[in-house]
């Protein structure tokens, strides 16, 4: 295969404090970028000023705010590369983010996508954890790959991957012919978009590239929408799986019981939040109808958890 051409899409809304940092982490690239598009999702601050200093290096697109999901949409229908990489405004590539996988591309033809390693960190740089050693499917992939950088994942590991996947959509590269193939990343949800495109992606894929190295940071911070309001949070996240689960039925089987057990948790996260502010009537209501959609030992022990508060 020849060399990949990679557009980065950066979803921009009112970034302008942190926009510079993920810019230059793109640009300082030592595969370098194809196209970096940054998509300003109706910003009201001097995000546009920022990519302004970048000049021709960087191609900016503004929309009325719809969505860092519509911004990333836009960003891949203007794409020219013919492989998507994708980095929010307040999170940073490390120096290999796309060698790593470029090189891995050009070598290996039957690869459908791409994903990785990456670091959580405060807003103090402090360092948090890692992606892969937090979840059951990275840490599965971690010792498959033994020490080696690359792994690939298949199969069966498909269905660990879909029920908390390692890989985030910093460290995800999918050709632009399969993502927009996909349709994107889906409209109207603030949470969970990406788990929503990622199951559908891997439904349709048969070997993964897994880069078993940091690629990229995520910053946590508590201005999340996790963290600002956790219950909203858990209900979008719940809203959003439930709607992926009208295309589940004609998935594969691994992606099927990743789904479910998915749901499952999410409900139980749910549950959670609302039993932190007393609503315990509402927290079974939020677990109740993984017990009676697919009861199992793990639906009854969550309903339990919540019982016993």
């Amino acid at each position: 295969m020849s060399n990949p051409r990679f557009s980065v899409i950066i979803p921009a809304y009112n970034a302008a404090a942190t926009l510079a940092r993920a810019l230059d982490s793109v640009l300082a690239q030592t595969w370098p970028a194809h196209e970096i598009i940054v998509v300003d999702d109706g910003s009201g601050d001097a995000t546009a000023a920022v990519v302004a200093t970048y000049g021709d290096k960087v191609r900016y697109l503004y929309q009325h705010n719809a969505g860092v999901s519509a911004a990333r949409n836009a960003g891949a229908q203007a794409a020219s590369g013919d492989w998507l990489a994708f980095l929010d405004a307040d999170d940073w590539y490390y120096l290999n983010r796309l060698k790593w996988h470029a090189d891995w591309i050009a070598r290996d033809s039957d690869l459908d996508f791409l994903t990785g390693d990456y670091e959580y960190r405060d807003p103090s740089g402090k360092l948090i954890g890692t992606s892969m050693a937090g979840r059951q499917s990275g840490q599965h992939m971690l010792l498959k790959a033994a020490g080696a950088r690359e792994v690939v994942m298949q199969g069966s590991e498909f269905e660990a991957f879909v029920a908390d996947h390692f890989g985030d959509t910093h460290t995800l590269s999918v050709p632009l012919i399969t993502f927009l193939a996909l349709g994107g990343y889906p409209l109207g949800f603030k949470v969970c978009e990406d788990v929503h495109l990622l199951t559908r992606l891997v439904a349709r894929s048969r070997r993964v590239g897994v880069i078993c190295e940091p690629m990229a940071v995520y910053l946590i911070h508590s201005a999340s929408a996790t963290r600002a309001d956790p219950v909203r949070a858990q209900l979008e996240n719940v809203r959003t799986l439930i709607a992926l689960g009208e295309q589940v039925a004609n998935l594969p089987a691994a992606v099927r019981r990743g789904y479910t057990t998915r749901l499952r948790q999410a409900r139980l996260n749910l549950g959670y939040a609302l039993s932190k502010t007393g609503n315990r009537v509402g927290a079974m209501r939020a677990v109740l109808p993984s017990l009676i959609e697919a009861p199992s030992f793990a639906s009854m022990r969550n309903l339990l958890s919540i019982l016993k508060g």
